[in-house]
């Protein structure tokens, strides 16, 4: 899934950044809040983790300005003012969560994880037909078998399977299955489809032709 991490430290962004690959998320970065709200509104993003001490334009303003446009993206604060009174601020400003530096990247991850799965319903196991879907161990199950995934394998389905009920449109299922551009293709992302189909079952995910896809 996409991450939007807006963080004015160079070495802080790099390392976050590296660590939120490595354990299979994608990441769009911004090094100042009017690039960072410029993504935030353009983007499709699963959660944002969004420092406060920005350039152009800060962290809280960057927040404010989100919901006033009524986006309902976690946003995940993560700063150095960490005294109760800047985390109540944050929070009715409409963050969903607050980490104070220095913090540990395992914490970081897993609130994050926390929270896309508090989007889903907040359930760390998703149970849809014969399949059960673990979000935070990264496990499929089809009648109680596993199932292996590929990486882009696994990002289309948790993303179906988060946003089951309504259809996912093709260019929207790439930005969160794909890094690069040219991996977007929609042919591209009919081939993780199809493959996705034999592993899990056809009729797990229901085309709508012209419209995109959604977990039947």
């Amino acid at each position: 899934m996409r991450l939007l991490l807006v963080e004015d430290d160079a070495d802080l962004r790099a390392m976050l950044a590296r660590s939120l690959r490595a354990a299979d998320f994608l990441v769009d970065e911004a090094e100042e809040g009017e690039t960072g709200l410029h993504l935030a509104e353009t983007g499709n993003h699963a959660a944002i983790i969004l420092d406060l001490g920005l350039p152009r334009l800060d962290g809280l303003s960057l927040l404010e300005a989100l919901r006033a446009g009524g986006s309902s993206t976690p946003v995940l604060i993560l700063t150095a003012r960490d005294r109760w009174r800047d985390r109540v601020i944050g929070l009715r400003a409409g963050a969903d969560d607050y980490l104070g530096k220095p913090f540990a990247t395992e914490e970081l991850h897993a609130r994050v994880e926390a929270l896309i799965r508090r989007s889903a319903g907040g359930s760390a196991a998703l149970e849809i037909g014969a399949l059960e879907i673990d979000l935070a161990a990264r496990a499929v199950q089809r009648e109680g078998i596993p199932v292996r995934l590929s990486p882009n394998e696994y990002r289309a389905l948790s993303y179906l399977a988060i946003n089951r009920g309504r259809i996912v449109s093709k260019s929207e299922l790439g930005e969160h299955i794909y890094d690069e551009d040219i991996d977007r293709e929609p042919n591209v992302i009919e081939v993780t489809i199809a493959r996705l189909r034999k592993k899990i079952g056809a009729e797990a995910i229901e085309t709508k032709r012209g419209h995109g896809y959604r977990i039947a």
